[in-house]
């Protein structure tokens, strides 16, 4: 049986190789200004406007990713933890009281509050499926505190999700 871990990553176009994902993700952390969660009440939004795509459950997806593969959907969840470096990067889950959480990434397009941790989400986009080296894997969980369930191999299997869009609020 694989172990999927999904993760969101939102562009504004195509998902880079894995070869130039991590080099992109050797983490220049160069200091950026602060980005803050927004106030109660408030949205933060990155990326387009989420539009009228069709929602679809968060444990859907995870039973069945293939079957959401390729096609324009909304998911929703909450934020678990967020790259305290440079908000590069976050840890999703169904629900706050869900124990199956998602990485969720960028691409280094844009970034969220570093202060975000359990704010909800929604954003927009497509899933496909690809695996994460054993590398990868590494750098995510030591340098920068990832929760990833790796193979025995030291690879991770994972739903990637590819999103144009995200909001969040509290």
């Amino acid at each position: 049986m694989k172990t999927f871990l999904v993760t969101l990553a939102l562009v504004a176009g195509c998902a880079p190789s894995a070869a130039a994902r991590q080099k992109q993700h050797k983490h220049t952390h160069k200091a950026k200004p602060a980005a803050t969660a927004a106030s109660k009440g408030a949205v933060v939004k990155r990326g387009a406007a989420l539009g009228d795509s069709p929602q679809v459950a968060f444990a859907d997806v995870l039973k069945e990713p293939s079957k959401f593969a390729g096609r324009t959907v909304r998911i929703e969840g909450v934020v678990e933890r967020v790259c305290k470096m440079e908000g590069c990067w976050m840890q999703i889950k169904p629900g706050a009281d869900s124990e199956a959480s998602v990485r969720v990434t960028f691409d280094h397009k844009f970034s969220v509050p570093k202060d975000a941790d359990n704010m909800k989400f929604r954003a927009k986009g497509k899933f496909s499926v690809k695996t994460l080296s054993k590398q990868e894997v590494e750098h995510l969980v030591k340098e920068d505190g990832a929760k990833i369930k790796a193979n025995a191999d030291g690879t991770a299997h994972e739903v990637f999700f590819v999103a144009t869009g995200v909001e969040l609020w509290k």
